[in-house]
């Protein structure tokens, strides 16, 4: 079985987020089982997809996992899972898949990048939870939930230092939301070519930083386009590894588009 280690939202190796993905000739296999390649694999998710009959719901169906639970949506590994497809030329142009969160699709575009169509998740104020503060250590402007598909706190700091210098206490931070923390920062100089600033925090699913999430860009696409009056924006994720997405607001959906590039490719023996 070929897996492949694939760095998505970036145009270069060791950037951006890097995904497993196996691609599978049947139905999944049994829970437990690709719960342990995702945490052999130990990547923040690790995709799984396999190919529907025709004149189904989708193309492919798709799953993902981190070395410690399944997630009901990711992109990322999505994008990643887009790019082994097209590059191995188990598809062309538009592909669709059936996942948790609904239907979601993906296109190549001429310039080698994939868009992705997700469902765009609304954010509604909140109360911030006992500890918030100290467990990120830095004090929130506001504070927003970004309801059942992404399950995250998504906290707006001062600005994009507050941001970059963040160094949460994780353990703390688990006790504050279901999956994990979002936080973000209008841009301070957009001619750097980016709208806003973000950093996410999962302990929640074993992942403590993610590098670049894809599935936090359909939360802060709405946050951003409502302050910024724009609908097409990009953000900046400014974790070690750093990374880009792309966003377009429309409505429900919103549209995540970034590069990706293969690191490795391998066969999966167990």
């Amino acid at each position: 079985m070929r897996i492949r280690i694939v760095d998505a939202f970036t145009d270069r190796p060791f950037g951006g987020n890097p995904a497993g993905v196996l691609l599978l000739t049947d139905a999944f296999p049994d829970d437990a089982w690709l719960q342990r390649v995702a945490a052999e694999v130990n990547l923040s998710e690790t995709a799984f997809a396999h190919p529907l009959p025709a004149r189904s719901e989708a193309d492919w169906a798709l799953r993902w996992f981190t070395p410690a639970t399944e997630v009901d949506m990711c992109g990322h590994a999505t994008l990643a899972t887009a790019h082994v497809l097209h590059t191995t030329g188990a598809a062309t142009g538009t592909v669709s898949f059936a996942a948790r969160c609904g239907t979601l699709t993906a296109t190549a575009r001429d310039d080698g990048a994939i868009t992705l169509d997700f469902p765009t998740s609304p954010v509604t104020p909140a109360e911030a939870p006992d500890g918030l503060s100290q467990a990120l250590g830095a004090a929130p402007v506001s504070v927003y939930d970004s309801g059942p598909d992404v399950g995250d706190l998504l906290v707006e700091l001062a600005d994009e230092k507050a941001v970059r210098a963040l160094a949460p206490d994780l353990a703390a931070l688990a006790r504050c939301s279901r999956r994990g923390v979002i936080a973000t920062a209008a841009a301070e100089d957009p001619a750097r070519g980016y709208d806003f600033v973000s950093r996410c925090f999962f302990p929640n699913v074993g992942v403590d930083e993610d590098p670049v999430t894809g599935s936090a860009h359909t939360v802060l696409a709405p946050f951003w386009s409502a302050r910024l009056g724009r609908t097409e924006l990009t953000g900046f994720q400014g974790s070690a590894r750093t990374g880009l997405v792309r966003t377009t607001l429309l409505g429900e959906r919103t549209l995540l588009t970034g590069a990706a590039v293969t690191v490795i490719d391998g066969e999966l023996l167990a």
